[in-house]
């Protein structure tokens, strides 16, 4: 109910805010809002020639294909004038994101076919995972830790496999192995579920542990600020993983505090010290390594865990095969079986994940966004904020949204004020230790067609303003 609300005032807001720029004449046209492509020049005046200053007008006539570009500036889009049949078409600025209708075939051919595939792969090595009885053992030596936690989950029950699965695979920042994993375990969990469209405890303890975003590896973070020749590229490794764990910490309170969970049991406390240690130990080995060192581990940790994974799953399934015979099937066939489940799932979430990124998508291209975020930064920095700081809220805000959205500002802030500027590294922090919470809302909720969230989108973004805050400290503590 939450999620549909939200999704509702969004929507609705900004295509008033749309009609209202067009109608008071702020804008020219809306045609941008619902077709145009991103980074696309926006359209602001179309003139006759004859209106035009006699420079201007001269200069057109006689440029290359009869277009020029005035007011170049590194921080402010150029002007362009492109003459065309009498009259002078005006564009300034640049489309922030994919319009309407482009939105909607770009989330079927760039993110849920793909997403099909990693489902389909992955939802098949599972199945080997559950015939081979992997799952089941890998189950059963973790539930006395996972009943803590799940309370309302059985012993031994499949879904705690996956759900350990799926935050290793986040842990690694193996983000296409991570949904598969977790979608399976929203299924499993669903199937425990007494009210069947309303979230169970151990959903929302998934959903909110799953969204806090806990990575090790931060390798796309540490491509992005190598591409733009950040002095260490890794310098970022540690204040991301710091605020990602404590973004943990606070959804495991938050969630169960809510959920009465015992949070004196020994064994939860053993595992949340081996947990820290774990992480402690990686950090001292990684930091003592040069710039080279780093890039290399940080570059084959995740694909040696990931391939270890695929290996152990057909090699365990090769040597169980007895059990496949048991069950009138192959190993292949059982595969070919859960890539099938796997396909269905991502035709299931496609239009939950539709709904929601066209939503994203006209409200970030009404202006309505750009609008708050300012409000925001100067409300900030009346507060006495540092500009470095207010320069790298828009990735935070945008962030729950949309991850392109938020790395394409994360890739702006660090063009503009420098990859190895406080800014830059906020950005980069912001960007790391935290999840598209209306996406992860969609999806994982879409899959088991989960009508009301209760909980877990209010937990959600709160973590994430927590992750928000604790960035900033630890950004202005390190750098």
């Amino acid at each position: 109910m939450v999620l549909s609300r939200f999704w509702l005032v969004i929507f609705i807001s900004a295509i008033v805010f749309v009609l209202f720029s067009l109608f008071s004449g702020d804008s020219y046209t809306i045609d941008h809002v619902l077709n145009g492509k991103k980074d696309d020049p926006i359209l602001v005046s179309e003139k006759f020639a004859e209106e035009l200053p006699a420079f201007i007008k001269d200069s057109i006539k006689t440029a290359p294909e009869q277009t020029m570009i005035i007011n170049r500036d590194t921080l402010n889009a150029d002007t362009t004038y492109v003459f065309k049949n009498k009259t002078v078409k005006i564009y300034s600025g640049v489309q922030k994101s994919d319009g309407l209708l482009p939105t909607c075939k770009s989330t079927l051919l760039d993110l849920v076919l793909p997403l099909m595939a990693y489902l389909a792969f992955f939802c098949g090595l599972m199945e080997l995972l559950i015939i081979s009885g992997a799952s089941g053992k890998l189950a059963k030596a973790l539930s006395p830790v996972f009943v803590k936690v799940f309370p309302s989950i059985p012993k031994n029950h499949p879904s705690i496999s996956y759900m350990t699965l799926n935050f290793a695979a986040n842990f690694l920042g193996l983000d296409s192995a991570a949904t598969p994993f977790g979608l399976k375990a929203m299924e499993s969990l669903q199937e425990i579920n007494p009210e069947k469209d309303k979230a169970s405890d151990a959903q929302i303890m998934f959903m909110c542990l799953h969204a806090s975003g806990l990575t090790l590896i931060a390798t796309s973070i540490i491509g992005y600020r190598a591409a733009a020749n950040a002095s260490n590229p890794a310098d970022v490794m540690l204040p991301c993983i710091i605020t990602s764990f404590i973004g943990t910490i606070a959804a495991f309170l938050i969630v169960g505090i809510k959920q009465r969970i015992n949070f004196k049991s020994a064994s939860l406390v053993i595992v949340l010290m081996t947990l820290i240690a774990a992480i402690v130990g990686l950090l001292m080995y990684v930091n003592h390594l040069d710039l080279i060192g780093k890039n290399y581990f940080t570059s084959n940790l995740s694909a040696l865990i990931l391939i270890g994974i695929i290996a152990f799953t057909l090699i365990f399934s090769f040597i169980n095969e007895k059990k496949f015979t048991e069950a009138s099937t192959t190993v292949f066939e059982t595969f070919v079986v859960g890539a099938n489940n796997g396909v269905k799932t991502g035709v299931t979430i496609f239009p939950y994940v539709l709904g929601m990124l066209v939503a994203i998508s006209l409200f970030r291209n009404s202006g309505l966004f750009e609008i708050i975020s300012n409000w925001i930064a100067f409300i900030f920095s009346n507060m006495g904020v540092s500009k470095q700081i207010t320069d790298a809220l828009p990735v935070a805000l945008l962030r729950p949204f949309s991850s392109a959205g938020s790395r394409g500002f994360l890739i702006d802030s660090m063009n503009t004020f420098g990859a190895d500027s406080l800014t830059g590294r906020l950005s980069s922090i912001f960007q790391c230790s935290a999840e598209s919470t209306f996406y992860v809302i969609a999806v994982y909720f879409g899959s088991v067609n989960i009508k009301n969230t209760r909980y877990a989108l209010g937990t959600m973004l709160i973590v994430d303003l927590i992750c928000v805050i604790t960035a900033i400290f630890v950004a202005t503590w390190f750098f």
